[in-house]
C-alpha cells in the first residue's frame, strides 16, 4: 500500500491538492465520494467537485462502507488509484448511523487500507486547530475525526497539511 493523507481546513485547497496527486499517477483513478446531498448548498459543493475532475475518472459514491470499496477495487488489475474525499463527511455519516456501525466501518476501513495494493489519497479536515464545540455531538465529531486522522497518519506513507492552497509535508518525502 502507498497512501497519502491530505489534511486542511475548509476551503484550504486540500481537495485540489489530492486531485493533483491522483492525476499525477497517470493510471486509472476512482474518486470515492462520501458526501450525501441534503440541501442546495451541498449540491453546489458536489457540482464544483465534479466539474474539476477529469472525465475519465470513475466515481464511486459510498457514504459508509469505505472498507468494502477498498476490498472490491483491490481485485481490479491493475488496482486503480483511489481518491477518498472526505473523512469528515464520512465520520458525520457514521455518527448518524449509530455506534455499532461507526466502530465496525471505521475498523473495516483501517484494515482494508493497509492491504490495498495501489495508491490511496485521502482527504480530511483538520479540526484540531479550532475551538471546542458547544454541544456533545460537535465535540464527539471533532474527537472522532481527530483520532481517525491520527490513525490514518500512522498508516500513511505521506501526510500533507494544506493551508491557503499551499501544501506542507508533515511526513514522507516532500
Amino acid at each position: 500500500m502507498t497512501a497519502t493523507l491530505v489534511l486542511g481546513g475548509i476551503r484550504s485547497g486540500k481537495s485540489e491538492q489530492a486531485e493533483r496527486l491522483a492525476q499525477d499517477q497517470g493510471g486509472p483513478v476512482v474518486y470515492v465520494a462520501t458526501a450525501t446531498i441534503g440541501d442546495a448548498e451541498m449540491q453546489e459543493r458536489v457540482r464544483v467537485h465534479k466539474m474539476r475532475r477529469p472525465p475519465q475518472w470513475w466515481l464511486e459514491e459510498e457514504p459508509l462502507s469505505l472498507g468494502g470499496v477498498l476490498r472490491s477495487k483491490a481485485l481490479m488489475n491493475p488496482p486503480p488509484t483511489l481518491l477518498i474525499d472526505c473523512m469528515s463527511l464520512w465520520v458525520s455519516n457514521l455518527l448518524h448511523a449509530g455506534d455499532s456501525v461507526f466502530a465496525r466501518e471505521r475498523d473495516n476501513f483501517l484494515s482494508a487500507l493497509v492491504s490495498y495494493p495501489g495508491l490511496v489519497v485521502i482527504v480530511s479536515n483538520e479540526v484540531g486547530l479550532g475551538t471546542i464545540g458547544m454541544d456533545p455531538l460537535t465535540r464527539r465529531f471533532a474527537d472522532e475525526l481527530g483520532w481517525l486522522n491520527q490513525s490514518l497518519a500512522r498508516r500513511c506513507d505521506k501526510v500533507l497539511l494544506t493551508v491557503a492552497g499551499i501544501a506542507q509535508t508533515l511526513k514522507g518525502e516532500p
